[in-house]
């Protein structure tokens, strides 16, 4: 349980790891707890999730990084112990955050939804809340 809490990565850190990837901006794009934080939805996150086009998990995997096949036939490439690359993983557009690409709210929202996993019921009560609210105004 320690260990969890150690890697954690908040707004800075992130961005900060963020911007040390030597990927092209329109080759991939921040999806996940980490697209949460750079949204402003959660504080922090313990691991960083990408999003990549097929041309970088095929470079990536030409580099030797290690490959596994999701059950939709899609690569998950592992990058460094706390970076996830998922060849194709994505739901609405991209917008950039603090000079990132990271998925919409709106694509986020819905990438929550199929997972559809018990962590992920909260982000998907407060992306639906923060979104409201904007919506309202408030």
């Amino acid at each position: 349980m320690g260990v969890y809490f150690i890697n954690m990565f908040d707004k800075y850190s992130l961005l900060q790891r963020l911007w040390e990837l030597p990927f092209p901006e329109k080759e991939y794009w921040v999806v996940g707890g980490s697209a949460m934080v750079l949204h402003g939805f959660r504080p922090r996150t313990h691991d960083i999730d990408l999003g990549c086009s097929t041309l970088l998990a095929d470079k990536l995997e030409q580099k030797g990084y290690t490959v596994s096949h999701c059950e939709d036939g899609t690569r998950k490439i592992l990058y460094s112990e706390n970076v996830e690359i998922f060849e194709n993983w994505i739901e609405g557009t991209v917008e950039m955050v603090n000079g990132v690409p990271v998925v919409c709210a709106d694509g986020l929202l819905q990438m929550k939804k199929k997972l559809g996993r018990e962590k992920d019921l909260a982000d998907i009560a407060l992306i639906e809340k923060s979104l409201g609210n904007l919506r309202e105004g408030k």
